[in-house]
Parts: C-alpha cells; structure tokens; sequence
C-alpha cells in the first residue's frame, strides 16, 4: 500500500488493481472502507471494458471471447513505476493472461497526485503493437454519504453544474441497457436531485452523451460535500438496490455497457475508444473534498 500526504490529504492506493483505498482529510474517511456485506470495492478502474457484454461474450473478428463485468484490471497486480511525495503511478502490461480473454496488446497506468483538498486521477493507455486496438476504461468510486442514518429515506442530492434537464439509461437486462428506453429528470430551479433509499431501485443511473462534466454530492443541508470534475462522455450513478447502503458512487467513463442483445463486433460497441498503433491515450478526473 502506498500513502501520500499533503496539508489537506492522506490518501493510500494499493497495487492490486492500482486502486485508490482512501481519502481522508481532518480525521474524517470519504471513500467507501468496502465492507463486503455492501460492496467489497473501494474506487476500481474499469478495463478493458465498462460494464456489461451482453451474455458475458463479445466477438472479435467473428471470434467469441468471454469478459464478465468491468473487465479484469481492477483483480490484477500492478507493478509501481513512479513514487514522489505528491503521486503514485503504476502500470499494467498485456501478458498471456489477458491476451487469452482480451486479444489485444496495451500498457495501462494509472495515477494518482495530490493537488490540495483535491486528487487528480490520471489514466494512460499505449498500444504498443502495429495494429488499431479498441478498449474501454471508467472509474468507479464510491463514497460514504455525508451523513447516514440508517432509518432515515433521504441521503442528500446531487448537483450536475448547474444542469436542469437531463436524460438517463437504466441498465434492463443481464447487465445492459435499452438504448430506446430513455429517462428524464427534471432538476427544478437549483438543479439538485434528492437521493433517498429508492434512488437506484433500478440500479445504476447512466448520462451520457456528454451532458455533465462534473457531479456534486451534496448534504442534506444542500452544502457541497465532494464535486468529482471529468472530460468523460459519460458517467453512471450508483448504489446496490435494495441494500440501504451508506455509500454512492460517481463514475466518469469513456466507455458504457452493451445495449441489449449486441452481438456484433467488438469495436462497433457504443462509446468505444480506438488507438492506433503505437498511439496513446490520456484521460483523467479530478475528486474535490469540499
């Protein structure tokens, strides 16, 4: 485990998955401590694909090969590759493992740096072969609410800068989305919607289209409590169903499940990224405790 500490933050990120473990900032912990009862996860990053492929299978050059949900980075070893007192970095390179389920070539990093009250979390994909690769990759963190109480409904709100209108997916079958399907919340004049125990019945709430480019959790008193701020075109929502649990997640993804019965090529899913190659790819967001 690694712990990096400024005036503001402590934060420890572990190499298994490269995954950020904890937040803390005045005594207090932000990111979800992954009590399996709930969830057994802190904040993993989601490779090489977000989500669902519909029935486990997606198809490569009319190849079938299997992925189950989020991909298989988040249950692997990194190896640490930079260590200074602000940041963290660690990489991930294709082997005969991931070759034998993803049949593509890549180097993954994942960082992390401290940037006062805040952490930027940094992502970088290479392809190191000569020939075009196709991947996904989010963030899924999951933070406690900012006060919980287990018999009481309301949880807080979100804010999504100032947005007023926006549509959402809901994921329908075998972990995937009715693209026809679309939902709308209507904010009202402060642009917040209230959180409570039926928020995510459903499961997962997903905006796309690039219609948000950052997300506040808010308390119960409407005051800021993390603001996550991304360039993703997309980003779910989420809390287990039925669970009554004391976190929420935001996740900003470049990338989506399937939508039902796809069953065609692998590169032809929605919201795929494609490197050419020998390209990179960089993205990154940034996690605000307010």
């Amino acid at each position: 485990m690694k712990t990096l500490s400024n005036s503001h933050l402590t934060i420890r990120v572990s190499p298994h998955g490269a995954e950020l473990c904890s937040i803390m900032r005045g005594g207090k912990e932000y990111l979800w401590q992954a009590d399996p009862a709930f969830w057994k996860r802190h904040s993993p990053v989601l490779f090489p694909i977000v989500g669902s492929v519909w029935n486990n299978t997606y198809y490569v050059n009319d190849k079938p090969f299997g992925l189950s949900q989020h991909g298989f980075a988040r249950d692997m070893d990194f190896e640490p590759v930079l260590e200074t007192a602000d940041e963290v970095r660690f990489r991930l390179a294709s082997n005969g493992e991931t070759l034998a389920k993803y049949p593509f070539p890549f180097v993954l990093e994942i960082g992390y740096r401290l940037e006062g009250n805040a952490v930027r979390v940094m992502w970088q994909v290479t392809n190191p072969s000569d020939e075009e690769i196709h991947f996904q990759i989010g963030a899924h963190p999951a933070f406690y609410y900012p006060a919980f109480n287990p018999a009481e409904s309301r949880r807080g709100f979100f804010g999504f800068g100032g947005k007023r209108r926006l549509e959402y997916l809901l994921i329908v079958e075998k972990g995937c989305v009715d693209i026809e399907k679309r939902n709308h919340l209507e904010l009202g004049g402060e642009g917040l919607l209230p959180i409570d125990t039926h928020t995510f019945d459903h499961d997962a709430l997903i905006i796309e289209d690039d219609q948000v480019k950052e997300v506040t959790l808010y308390d119960l008193e409407k005051r800021p409590y993390i603001t996550l701020r991304f360039d993703a075109p997309v980003v779910g929502l989420w809390s287990p169903p039925g669970k009554n649990a004391p976190f929420v997640c935001i996740e900003p993804w470049y990338g989506r499940c399937d939508r039902m019965c796809y069953v065609s090529e692998f590169k032809d899913k929605d919201w795929m990224q494609h490197l050419q190659a020998h390209g990179v790819f960089r993205a990154e967001y940034l996690i605000e405790v307010r």
